[in-house]
Parts: structure tokens; sequence; C-alpha cells
């Protein structure tokens, strides 16, 4: 026997994976709800041969929605990582990339009203209590999915979905600087612990022996520096309080160099275990920011334009991410992010059904709980 659970694929920015409704699922993280993710994507498996899973940490990703309750949000939004290789399901952190099919997929399950020519859908991430809002395209009212936008990472255009995550300072931690230091030591190395979207730990590349333009496979190769990122990271993340962080994706790896390719910064995005094929939206955000705020690592290195908005070009593997940046003052004390926001696009790849085994969920435990929470 078999539950069919109904749920919409996405590609979401540089990301894929299903969305779902909330009134569908359990509302147990951390309960029944891991083993419901793990079936639907097949995990643990490294090629998730059993399940709708994309084999690696970019397409093993879920985005579960409901309308919002809050009255300055417009729908809930969240975000599940689940590990190919192994049983571990993270809630810990968002995903700016997946956040990029929310809204579409809000209209069209009749959550927000669409209007002409654009609509705005403020989106209220739960695992970061942080607000993003994004503007779409919905010529006469509907979804287009067709449209003229580029982002690295994924071929041809597709219709622009410009989200703003300027509201989302202290995502896990509730502070900009965690520690309240610009700069700090871990193993020997000086870095900044930030939190802007998603608390991170901005290495330089250099002191850990690397240039800082190197491939995401020979990154992946080092298993030494995977391994020495993994502890530098986990002590991080218990001097920014987020305690045993061995099986969260967060704080967030990222080594940061000096731009070849005529952007402001290079960088190269852990998420955490290997090197990001692009480059986490989330991640962007908050290395953005540090670009402009004084004496952070990321600061060392940026080549920052002199206009009052900046356009904040980060080099990755497979090109760049731009993120448009506006604050005011350049010191902790005095720093205010005005506005943090990007382009991305998104696709329905396929609607329906995930099918689990029924042993795994009957599709009835739970569920009252979930509507209730989602009515």
């Amino acid at each position: 026997m078999i539950t069919r659970i109904p749920a919409t694929m996405y590609r979401g920015g540089t990301s894929k994976g299903p969305l779902f409704l909330a009134s569908d699922l359990p509302n147990d993280p951390g309960g029944l709800l891991d083993s419901i993710m793990l079936a639907a994507m097949g995990s643990p498996h490294p090629r998730q041969i059993d399940g709708i899973g994309g084999a690696e940490s970019l397409t093993s990703k879920i985005a579960i929605v409901s309308k919002s309750a809050r009255p300055d949000a417009d729908v809930d939004y969240f975000f599940v990582q689940v590990n190919p290789n192994s049983s571990i399901v993270d809630y810990a952190s968002n995903c700016g990339n997946m956040l990029s099919a929310v809204g579409p997929f809000a209209i069209e399950k009749g959550l927000v009203k669409a209007n002409h020519p654009t609509t705005s859908v403020r989106i209220y991430n739960t695992n970061t209590e942080s607000l993003i809002v994004v503007e779409l395209q919905t010529p006469r009212g509907e979804v287009t999915y067709e449209g003229g936008a580029a982002i690295d990472g994924v071929t041809g255009t597709a219709a622009p979905v410009r989200c703003n995550f300027a509201k989302t300072i202290g995502s896990k931690t509730k502070k900009l600087l965690p520690t309240d230091k610009i700069r700090e030591v871990i193993d020997d190395v000086e870095v900044t612990l930030i939190d802007v979207a998603v608390p991170l730990m901005i290495v330089p590349a250099n002191a850990v022996g690397k240039r800082g333009n190197e491939s995401k496979a020979e990154l992946d190769a080092d298993k030494k520096l995977i391994s020495r990122l993994e502890s530098m990271r986990n002590e991080a993340g218990r001097r920014m309080g987020l305690g045993d962080t061995s099986k969260l994706v967060i704080p967030k790896p990222i080594l940061v160099s000096q731009p070849t390719k005529g952007g402001v910064i290079a960088s190269r995005d852990f998420v955490p275990y290997n090197c990001h094929a692009t480059h986490s939206v989330t991640g962007a955000m908050a290395l953005s920011t540090a670009c402009v705020l004084a004496g952070t690592v990321a600061a060392d290195y940026a080549v920052l334009p002199s206009s009052p908005v900046k356009n904040i070009v980060i080099e990755h593997p497979s090109g760049v991410i731009e993120v448009e940046t506006e604050s005011t003052g350049t010191e902790p004390a005095n720093f205010e992010l005005k506005q943090a926001s990007l382009i991305r696009t998104c696709r329905k790849l396929f609607e329906g059904w995930v099918c689990i085994p029924s042993r795994v969920w009957d599709g009835r435990a739970g569920l009252e709980q979930a509507r209730r929470a989602t009515a």
C-alpha cells in the first residue's frame, strides 16, 4: 500500500525540490515528519534512488507552505533540508533559492490573490523567524514562468523574482554580529561571524591554503579542508549561541578572496560538507552585508562601487550572484540595512503526488493537528 501526498516540484533559483501544503502533512518536526521527508526524497542513499531527491544537497530540498496568521505576512514558509547520505533532516535554516518558488506556489494554491501586472508576496520564514518580500510577474493576475531574466547556474531565461531580505538581520541569533566582535580567531584563522538571512562564518581563502577561485571539484576533493572547515564552523556555532551544530547546515562556512573577473568579491560557499555549485542566496545576503560593514574579513577583499545603492557582484564557481544593497552607517553601532535584494527565477517542473510506503505513514496520523495549525 502507498500513501499519496499532493506536491508540486519546482526549480527554485539554483536549487530543486517539492513544495507541499502544510495541511497535507503532520506538524511534528523531529518526529513522523522526518520519516515522511526521508521517504519522499529517498534518503539515506547517495543517489536517493528510492525517492525524488536529486542526489546532492542542492536538489534535496523541501518547502512546506501555509497561509500566515501574521498581520505582516501572507504565507508561512517552512524549509526542510534532507541529507542524501544520512537520516539527518535539518530544519534550522532558510533557503533563499527555494524561496523564489514559494510565491508562485502560494498563488496557484489560492493562498494569495494575484494582481496585474505584478504581485508582492510577504513570506515569513518560520525556520529563522524572518520576513522576505518577493515581487512576481503576474500579467492579467496569473503567474508566469516565462521571461527574460537569467541567473548563473541555470540554463535559459525565465520570469524574474525579486527577493528583498533587508528584514533578516539576526535570523537565528537576533544579532547582526552574534559575538559582538567584527572579527575573531578560530583555529588560528581570523574570521567574521555574521547573521543576515543565515549565520555565516567568513574565512579568508589564503588563510586555509587556498586561492579562493578553485572549482567545486577541486575543493570537494580536499578532504582535509572540508574537515577543518567543519571543525571551525562548529566552534563558530558554539560561539554564536547555536549549540551543537554538527547535524545542522548552519552556520555556513564560506571562503573569500579578491575578485578576478570584475566582481566585488570572490566566494566559495560550503553547504557545509561540500562546495556549493553556485552560491546560496542566504549566504550571499550575509556576505554582501559584510562587504559594506567596516572591519570585517570580507571588507578586506571587497572592491566596492562608490554609489549609495551598491551592486555587490559575488563571483562563484558557476559565474556570479548579484545583491543590490543599500545601507546607512559602516560601523556596527550605527549600521542599518535598508535593502538587500536580488533576482532569482523559478520554474514549475511537475505536479501530482509524492508516493511513499504506507508503513512509513498511513496519511492520517498527525494530519488534524497540522490542519488546525494552518487553518
